[in-house]
């Protein structure tokens, strides 16, 4: 899964945490695990590069917030 579909950070987060409680609780045979585990990264990816974005973001309005 590539994260075609538009979600939000906190759905990211929230299938994150799915699929690794599934992989705690043992409810993934083998083929569903290794494609859990690349979706999760994915998610994970998606995820930095939103932090990073809103940080960037965050820090342009407190820099032009000082220059007023």
């Amino acid at each position: 899964m590539t994260v075609k579909k538009k979600v939000s950070y906190s759905e990211a987060v929230q299938q994150i945490e799915s699929i690794l409680t599934k992989i705690e609780k043992d409810e993934l045979d083998v083929d569903q695990l290794a494609e859990n585990v690349k979706e999760v990264s994915q998610l994970i990816a998606f995820c930095k590069e939103k932090l990073y974005q809103t940080e960037e973001e965050v820090n342009n309005i407190l820099k032009e917030m000082g220059e007023s």
